[in-house]
């Protein structure tokens, strides 16, 4: 496989011009993704919500806000593509679901899209699996009954993948009942990730 910034660049250009499922996006197709060969650390969340969408910047919402707390990283940080991946499931906003939250990311972006992005990035160390769509795709079987298992057991995926809950507002009632996240697993995760991008 030629991997090279030349052919890494082509294949985003070929993300960003993706129109596949142009249909079923509401507010149509705007495909976000950073990345480049030399990235550390990859981010694979969900989808754009529509801040994102708006914006073209991925994370550019409170969820994002909160998701950089967890990591302690900086938003110039966060954002430098020279050690850091964000590749979604979805890479454009999917719209409304019957309950007022985002609908789930399409399901043709990752199996189209992933593989060819992921297998270029040979400098990958760790993979942020935030979400339960996320660690269906990544951990396969290996993942647990419910989301909040497979998180309570994440030293379990190390060191490839670390499993996290999606970090919008309306997980702030599961981040309550759920104490251990702050008070153990985010400090592992800060130090890992400082170990990667220090």
């Amino acid at each position: 496989m030629v991997n090279t910034k030349t052919d890494f660049a082509a294949i985003l250009t070929q993300i960003r011009a993706c129109t596949v499922c142009a249909e079923h996006l509401p507010l149509g197709p705007r495909p976000i993704v950073r990345a480049s060969p030399s990235a550390r650390l990859a981010i694979i969340g969900q989808a754009p919500g529509t801040r994102v969408h708006e914006s073209g910047v991925p994370w550019d919402d409170r969820s994002g806000d909160r998701l950089r707390d967890w990591t302690s990283l900086n938003k110039s940080t966060f954002y430098d593509e020279a050690y850091i991946a964000i590749v979604p499931m979805g890479f454009c906003y999917p719209g409304r679901d019957a309950n007022g939250g985002d609908s789930p990311p399409r399901p043709e972006c990752a199996p189209l899209w992933h593989a060819q992005v992921l297998d270029r990035m040979q400098e990958i160390h760790l993979t942020l699996l935030v979400g339960s769509y996320a660690q269906k795709r990544y951990l396969g079987p290996q993942r647990k009954k419910t989301m909040t298992e497979t998180v309570a057991n994440w030293r379990e995926y190390l060191p490839h993948y670390f499993p996290l809950p999606h970090p919008s507002w309306r997980n702030t009632g599961w981040l309550k009942r759920n104490p251990w996240f702050e008070a153990e697993l985010v400090p592992d995760l800060r130090q890992k990730i400082m170990s990667l991008v220090a």
